[in-house]
C-alpha cells in the first residue's frame, strides 16, 4: 500500500519525508500546480503519477504517457517521481527530457503515445510546480478529469498493478525543432527580437526563427532558473518593457515574448508598442480570414470585443464565439466546433491544419505572425495594428483572492449586475446591455462598454480586464465600476498591476 496524501506536513520533518503532502486546492480547473516544499513534496508528486496512472487505466486508455519537464532547479527530480508512480500503476514512460509544453504535445503525435504528463509551472514564479495533462491528444484535462484525479490521489484509490516501463527518447528536441522548420522560407527578411526571459524557450526559440529566415535579435536567451530579470511572462510588463527597449535598440521588425514553458507569445510592434495577444489575434484572424472564407474563430471572454464586430472580418463573413478563458477549454472547443483557430488574450493561441495540430505552441504562433507579415510586403506591424478600428483596454489584471474565496466573490458581484440590469439602474455610467456568464461575469453596455469580472483558475487571484469601443474614460470609468463592487468584498486584495 502506499501511504494516503496528507494536505498539511512540515517540512524538516520525519513525517514530510515519509508521508505524500498534496494540498487539495492545488488540484485546478484544468492543470495542477503547487508551492513545491510547502504545498506538495516528492511523495506527493509519486502520489499524483500513481492516481494519473491509475486513472488512465480507468479510462481504458492505452497506458503509455509522454513526460517532459521545464528548466527549473527542481523539475527534474519532480519528473522522476512523477514517473515512478506512473511506473508503479502499470504505465511506460516516454521521457523527452527538457522540453517546451507544446513539444510533449507534438511528442504524442511523433511518438503515437496517447497520454502526456509535462511538469511545468509555465510562468509561475520560482517555486511553483505543476503538471499539464491529457489523454485525447491535442486535448488536455478539464474539470471532470480534474476532479476525478484529485479524488483518486486525495482518497488513496492506487491500483499499484506494477509491469510499467521507462524509456528516455534521446535527441526529441532536435525533431521537434526540425517539425517546425518544415516550411517555406519567408520572403521578407524580417529582423526578430526573441525574448524568452531565461525560460526553457531559450534553448528553442532562436534554432526555430532562424530555420525561418528570420534574423534573430535573442534576449534573455541564455537558460537561468532564477530568472534574474523577471519572470518568462509577456503579460508582464516587465518583460514587455524588455522587448521594447530591444526593438528599439535594434531596429527589429517585431519582438516575440516566450512564456515559461513555451505555449504563450507576447508581441511588441517595430514602434515599441506592445499589441495585447487578443488583438494580435484579430489581425491573425484578419489574416487567415482573407484566406478561408466564412472561417469560424474561438476567442476567450477576456478578449476584445473586436473579434464580433471588426468590419474586415465581417466582410470576410468570419464568426466569432466566445468561450471560457483557459487553454484546455478554447482546445476542446477549437476541435468540437472545427475552428480554424483559437485565441486567448493570455497569448494561447490554437491552429488547426494547415497551420497547426489544434494545440498551443507559442513558436507556431510566432511563425504564424511573421507569416502575416511576410503576406504584407512594404507593410509594418505598427501599420496592420492601426488599419483596427480603435478601442481602449486594459491589461489582465489581477487581485489576491484566496482559492476558497474567489468563485463566492464572482457570484456576488454577478448578483449585483442582475440587479442592477433588472431595476434598469445604471452601471459604470451606462446601461447594461448583456450579461455573459459562460465564464465568470462579462457585464456589456448599450455603447459596447464591458468589463470581466473572473477567478483565475491556477492562482489564487481575480482576473479583471475592461474595454471600451468609446473612449479611454469610458474604460476606465468601468474599471472604476466594477472595483467598486469587488472593494464591498474584504477578500479582495491589492492587484497585480493596475490601470
Amino acid at each position: 500500500m502506499f501511504p494516503r496524501p496528507q494536505p498539511h506536513l512540515r517540512p524538516n520533518s520525519y513525517g514530510f519525508e515519509t508521508v505524500p503532502l498534496v494540498r487539495p486546492a492545488g488540484f485546478r480547473e484544468y492543470d495542477a500546480r503547487w508551492l513545491f516544499g510547502a504545498e506538495i513534496n516528492l511523495m506527493g508528486v509519486q502520489a499524483v503519477g500513481l492516481g494519473l496512472g491509475t486513472f488512465i487505466h480507468e479510462m481504458g486508455v492505452r497506458p503509455e504517457v509522454v513526460i517532459g519537464h521545464d528548466f527549473r532547479s527542481y523539475s527534474a527530480s519532480i519528473k522522476l517521481a512523477l514517473a515512478a508512480g506512473l511506473m508503479a500503476a502499470g504505465v511506460r514512460v516516454h521521457d523527452i527530457g527538457l522540453a517546451l509544453t507544446p513539444m510533449a504535445y507534438f511528442a504524442q503525435f511523433a511518438l503515437d503515445v496517447p497520454a502526456v504528463a509535462m511538469v511545468t509551472a509555465s510562468h509561475n514564479e520560482n517555486g511553483w510546480t505543476g503538471v499539464k495533462m491529457g489523454v485525447e491528444r491535442p486535448l488536455t484535462f478539464g474539470p471532470d478529469e480534474m476532479t476525478r484525479l484529485k479524488a483518486i490521489v486525495l482518497e488513496g484509490r492506487f491500483a499499484l498493478r506494477g509491469g510499467g516501463g521507462y524509456v528516455f527518447v534521446d535527441g526529441f528536441a532536435e525533431r521537434y525543432v526540425a517539425d517546425l522548420a518544415k516550411r517555406p522560407k519567408l520572403r521578407r527578411r524580417l529582423k526578430v527580437v526573441a525574448a524568452c526571459g531565461n525560460g526553457t524557450a531559450g534553448a528553442f526559440a532562436p534554432r526555430v526563427l532562424e530555420a525561418a529566415g528570420a534574423e534573430v535579435v535573442p534576449l534573455d536567451c541564455e537558460l537561468d532558473h532564477g530568472f534574474p530579470r523577471h519572470n518568462p511572462n509577456p503579460e508582464d510588463l516587465a518583460m514587455l518593457q524588455a522587448i521594447r527597449e530591444a526593438v528599439l535598440a535594434s531596429g527589429a521588425d517585431v519582438g516575440l515574448g516566450f512564456d515559461g514553458d513555451g505555449d504563450r507569445c507576447g508581441i511588441v510592434d517595430e514602434e515599441g508598442e506592445a499589441i495585447y495577444a487578443d488583438k494580435v489575434g484579430v489581425l491573425l484572424a484578419r489574416d487567415i480570414a482573407a484566406r478561408v472564407p466564412h472561417a469560424l474563430f474561438i476567442a476567450d471572454v477576456k478578449s476584445t470585443g473586436l473579434f464580433a464586430s471588426d468590419p474586415v472580418l465581417q466582410a470576410h463573413g468570419a464568426r466569432t464565439e466566445y468561450w471560457k478563458t483557459g487553454h484546455s477549454y478554447i482546445k476542446e472547443r477549437v476541435r468540437a466546433l472545427g475552428a480554424v483557430a483559437g485565441f486567448e488574450k493570455s497569448g494561447h493561441y490554437f491552429f488547426n491544419a494547415p497551420i497547426g495540430r489544434g494545440y498551443d505552441d507559442a513558436l507556431v504562433s510566432a511563425l504564424a505572425i511573421l507569416d502575416m507579415l511576410d503576406r504584407n510586403p512594404g507593410r509594418s506591424l505598427s501599420d496592420l495594428r492601426r488599419d483596427l478600428p480603435q478601442t481602449w483596454g486594459s491589461p489582465t489584471m489581477s487581485p489576491h483572492c484566496d482559492d476558497d474565496k474567489k468563485y463566492q466573490v464572482v457570484e456576488r458581484v454577478l448578483a449585483e449586475l442582475r440587479t442592477k440590469r433588472e431595476r434598469r439602474e445604471p452601471f459604470a455610467g451606462g446601461n447594461v446591455r448583456d450579461i455573459v456568464t459562460v465564464n465568470g461575469v462579462r457585464v456589456v453596455l448599450d455603447d459596447g462598454t464591458w468589463g470581466l469580472v473572473r477567478a483565475s483558475s491556477n492562482k489564487p487571484e481575480l482576473t479583471v480586464v475592461v474595454e471600451s469601443p468609446v473612449s479611454e474614460a469610458r474604460m476606465r470609468g468601468m474599471f472604476a465600476a466594477l472595483d467598486d463592487a469587488l472593494r464591498r468584498n474584504p477578500e479582495v486584495g491589492a492587484y497585480n498591476q493596475t490601470l
